[in-house]
């Protein structure tokens, strides 16, 4: 079976209920097949594909114009795009910014990445919210000859992401060294000269924002591997430990990413600090669990509550698995809950500096609400060497 010829679309994304959506294709040719999500931010769609988390994912932007800023090197999260596809409203318009250095198209193209535009993402969106995140395939062919029964066979046989270690796919293959800070007007990404903390940052798949905010922090970042263990962590002799974000199943990263944590927690008072996946590590490693969630949290307009002061704060998420905060043991609180549909979005422990949070600070969608959170983990390296200084 083949595409209806009157309208010769030059993509089409099936999904595994056997529903299509035909469209035009831009970016790169060939088949992917993924989970289907969908991101409501408005800007950042060049750092939300180029973000580790979304391995494994489609991507379908509710926001219409996408690629009307084109690209540039400076906004990639990570060398390459990592999720396997987009989906737009409209096709891409021709880049008007002063930063722009390459269309959108051309940039996917030359990283292998397929796009399909021309969709009806509302109706598409309804869909997931409705009936979770579906598994798709997405083929781009300019002839527009698309065999329909193999593409709907291949986003049934897609394994899903549960019990799927992404993270190993996506970390460094080796240790280095961090020191870029955040972007300033006039002169771009600074360097930290004068660092104040050695932090071992564990990378399921990190984002550099997220190391750019470490160093802006006054940290001296050191980036280790996922599979890193507790002798590697200690190895540096850190102040702190960081635990970035990363894509797949909590559960399965943790085999192996666990032990290595309740080691640092078992024999050592170093404040920790995780994000995104590293929230959901330290989550299991401290005795709770983690669920695979509907449609999931994409988006930079997501509201949090911290429960300790009852400030709301405008985050930035993405993810599709959550902690379930049922299964927090005694010790451990609840900190940060969404106020969309109650998820928890952050803990800590009661009685040491060890915490984490669901949501991205780093992607600055307050635009700085979530900020303090990295001034609040060098603080409490601060205050650990003070108390040591005592002693």
């Amino acid at each position: 079976m083949t595409a209806p010829a009157q309208d010769r679309p030059t993509a089409c994304l099936a999904l595994a209920d056997g529903s299509l959506f035909y469209g035009m294709g831009f970016g790169a040719t060939g088949q992917t097949v993924a989970e289907l999500c969908f991101n409501t931010a408005m800007t950042g769609y060049q750092e939300i594909m180029t973000d580790p988390s979304y391995a494994g994912q489609v991507i379908t932007f509710t926001f219409p114009h996408i690629g009307n800023v084109g690209t540039n090197p400076e906004d990639d999260e990570t060398g390459d795009p990592v999720a396997a596809g987009m989906v737009v409203k409209w096709m891409p318009t021709d880049p008007s910014n002063w930063r722009n250095v390459q269309p959108l198209s051309d940039w996917l193209a030359a990283r292998g990445r397929i796009a399909i535009g021309g969709v009806d993402t509302r109706r598409l969106t309804r869909a997931i919210r409705h009936q979770g995140a579906p598994h798709v395939a997405l083929a781009h062919d300019p002839e527009g000859n698309f065999d329909i029964e193999a593409l709907v066979n291949a986003a049934r046989g897609f394994a899903g992401l549960e019990g799927m270690d992404l993270a190993k796919d996506v970390t460094c293959a080796q240790s280095y060294r961090w020191d870029e800070m955040r972007w300033a007007w006039p002169d771009g990404f600074p360097r930290q000269t004068n660092p104040k903390h050695k932090v071992v940052a564990v990378d399921y798949g990190a984002k550099r924002n997220i190391l750019r905010c470490l160093a802006s922090a006054g940290c001296d970042v050191t980036v280790l591997p996922a599979t890193a263990t507790y002798e590697d962590v200690m190895a540096h002799n850190p102040d702190g430990v960081f635990l970035s974000n990363g894509p797949g199943d909590p559960a399965a990263t943790g085999e192996y990413a666990v032990p290595m944590i309740r080691d640092v927690l078992e024999n050592t008072e170093l404040p920790v600090f995780g994000i995104c996946l590293g929230h959901q590590m330290l989550a299991l490693a401290l005795g709770a669990k983690t669920i695979k969630m509907s449609h999931g949290h994409h988006g930079a307009n997501h509201p949090v509550k911290d429960n300790d002061t009852g400030k709301v704060e405008i985050t930035s998420m993405n993810h599709g698995f959550a902690v379930d905060a049922q299964t927090l043991p005694k010790g451990v609180v609840e900190t940060h809950v969404s106020l969309f549909d109650g998820s928890n979005c952050g803990i800590r422990m009661a009685d040491r500096p060890v915490w984490s949070v669901q949501h991205h600070p780093e992607a600055s969608p307050g635009p700085q609400d979530s900020y303090y959170l990295f001034e609040r983990f060098a603080a409490a390296m601060d205050d650990r060497k003070k108390a040591t200084a005592k002693a």
